[in-house]
């Protein structure tokens, strides 16, 4: 018997569970809600989605827990050390997806898209200059599987494209940078920057009052990555003098609250977190795949180091 930990909706909660039965079906998986005293007593793994921390730890027995979703940042900073070991998802169509929504997106700001509804609401008929794939320089921040597809397709599309990383990586076609000079050095050619990171201590208000002076004018921003990595105050600011225009599908608080400034600020364009949506059938599949070793062969996912946060 395996719960299903999460603080979803009930819908919600219950369309997770049928997937994940459907592809575990030797598995008897039920919301935690359902759980009786013995049954809490006997669990040694559990499927999460954003749980409540105190219905993980009333699972004395619990050894590990996997996560349907990429990010675990939340999980990881309420659990404060936890006495089991986290597995988050890797999806690889998850690596597809995201370098769909940052193509996407970026040919958006590459081709000013932005600016030609700001002239249609005045009725101004006027082409705006044409800049070359080739002429544009985006840069993606942090390189790991989503960045470096992400990169590698914005590649393809005849972009120049740059990435960083907190340690060295390389990349073929893409100038790769690392460490602080490097990520000030990158910032200073990005004329579209793409943030991809994962939440930690290092990388939360990376991109603040400080760092966001680096980019050139008239440059943009993409975060499909965590809010919290952006200074709120700082990004506001920089789009009042250097940069044109910000795309953020996350934010530090979900949904994003009515009153926010974001929503009304003509330079913004507000997503409700929909760049990669996790597909509950590819997901649970993979979670699956992940039980069933770990029951035959006692094989453990690579599990998350809780002192980086992924």
């Amino acid at each position: 018997m395996i719960p299903f930990v999460s603080r979803a909706p009930q819908t919600e909660q219950r369309l997770w569970v049928k997937a994940l039965a459907k592809a575990l079906p030797e598995e008897h998986i039920m919301p935690f809600a359902e759980l009786s005293e013995e049954q809490k007593n006997t669990c040694e793994l559990a499927i999460v989605a954003n749980p409540d921390p105190s219905e993980l730890l009333a699972l004395p027995e619990l050894k590990w827990v996997h996560s349907v979703w990429a990010g675990v940042e939340r999980m990881v900073m309420e659990l404060d050390r936890p006495r089991f070991s986290i597995v988050r998802l890797i999806d690889p169509e998850l690596a597809s997806t995201m370098s769909e929504a940052v193509l996407a997106w970026s040919l958006f700001l590459h081709r000013e898209m932005y600016a030609y509804q700001e002239q249609q609401e005045r009725k101004d008929w006027r082409q705006r200059p044409m800049v070359r794939a080739q002429d544009r320089r985006i840069s993606v921040l942090g390189l790991g599987e989503l960045g470096k597809t992400s990169a590698l397709r914005l590649k393809e599309n005849g972009f120049e494209v740059s990435g960083w990383s907190r340690r060295p990586k390389t990349i073929q076609g893409v100038s790769c940078f690392h460490g602080q000079e490097g990520l000030y050095e990158l910032l200073r050619q990005s004329d579209i920057l793409i943030c991809l990171l994962p939440l930690t201590e290092q990388t939360r208000g990376i991109l603040n009052q400080d760092t966001l002076a680096y980019l050139p004018q008239n440059s943009s921003i993409i975060n499909f990555a965590r809010g919290a990595i952006i200074d709120e105050q700082a990004l506001l600011s920089a789009l009042d003098k250097q940069v044109s225009h910000a795309v953020l599908d996350v934010f530090t608080q979900e949904p994003l609250p009515q009153n926010h400034p974001y929503w009304q600020h003509p330079n913004i364009s507000v997503l409700p977190h929909v760049s990669a949506p996790t597909h509950p059938a590819s997901a649970s599949q993979i979670v699956a795949n992940n039980i069933r070793r770990y029951r035959e062969r006692g094989e453990m996912p690579q599990i998350v180091d809780v002192n980086i946060g992924y």
